[in-house]
């Protein structure tokens, strides 16, 4: 393993390239759980509804296993089972001219796009971070981070099976100091969690209206446990001018709902990411201009 580690720090761009490689494969994956994960969670709410009202299990119309693993990879508009030869990350979207082998049915641009997204990104981090263990770390909260971003997109909601570990392993390496030490990363979470939460109180209590979700809550924890409160006003920052931003956007264009509003996660996300890359000149910034 040590020479290993010795071969890629010698060879950055070898390095680099195997970052990008198992970024459109884990991307191949992401995709999966984006598509998966909802539907895991809204088929165990509905058991869970059944047990609770007592229904029985044939009137619930229970259905068969279905998680990440299973069934395989297949069409979901004809149910062509896809052989590994069409399911090469990127490449395949692109031989198949993005439709379904066997009905011709479009294929969504989005598992192409969040295959590059996860290899770039991925790659981008390799380089800031170079060989290190805050690369590794920091590669495995970027790829939660798009499958986060893409559900909240999607559906409107951050699940608790991603961001909970997140939360938890954050405070465990910070007791490793990989990215903050073990005070400021328990006080971040408790800060992220309880600063977003205040918010939503008050504004429910001021209008009767919920202006975010418990995700955003926990997700901002997240950030907190993982790189310290000292970064949680920044993340806050450019997260609310962002979303403000797209919200401009959309009323500029007349599409936006103000009954439905727009999903928050993607943006804290990208602010929580941004922020650590440029962590140390992001507090800096912040306490000056303060001061």
């Amino acid at each position: 393993m040590h020479i290993f580690v010795d071969f890629l720090q010698n060879n950055f761009s070898y390095y680099l390239l195997l970052v990008f490689l198992i970024g459109l494969v884990v991307g191949s994956f992401l995709n999966v759980v984006i598509t998966r994960l909802p539907l895991m969670l809204e088929r165990g709410w509905k058991k869970e509804c059944c047990e609770l009202l007592k229904i029985d299990k044939n009137e619930a119309n229970e259905e068969r296993t279905f998680n990440l693993v299973y069934p395989p990879s297949h069409c979901p508009f004809c149910g062509y089972k896809i052989k590994i030869s069409e399911n090469i990350p990127l490449l395949s979207y692109f031989l198949l001219k993005g439709k379904c082998k066997n009905c011709k049915k479009n294929i969504s641009i989005r598992y192409p796009i969040i295959e590059i997204i996860s290899a770039l990104s991925v790659c981008f981090i390799a380089f800031i971070f170079g060989v290190s263990i805050q690369a590794f770390f920091a590669i495995v909260l970027t790829w939660a981070l798009i499958a986060l971003s893409a559900i909240d997109f999607e559906k409107w909601y951050l699940p608790d099976d991603i961001t909970l570990p997140l939360l938890w392993l954050g405070i465990l390496i910070n007791t490793f100091n990989i990215f903050s030490d073990i005070n400021s990363s328990v006080f971040g979470a408790i800060f992220g969690y309880g600063i977003l939460w205040s918010v939503y109180f008050v504004f429910k209590l001021a209008t009767g209206k919920i202006a975010m979700g418990h995700g955003d809550f926990k997700l901002l924890a997240v950030f907190g446990a993982w790189f310290g409160w000292q970064n949680l006003a920044p993340i806050m920052i450019f997260s609310a001018v962002i979303g403000i931003i797209v919200a401009l956007t959309l009323i500029i264009n007349k599409s936006y709902d103000k009954n439905k509003g727009i999903p928050f996660g993607p943006y804290l996300a990208f602010s929580g990411w941004i922020s650590m890359i440029l962590s140390p000149y992001l507090i800096s910034s912040y306490l000056n201009l303060v001061a």
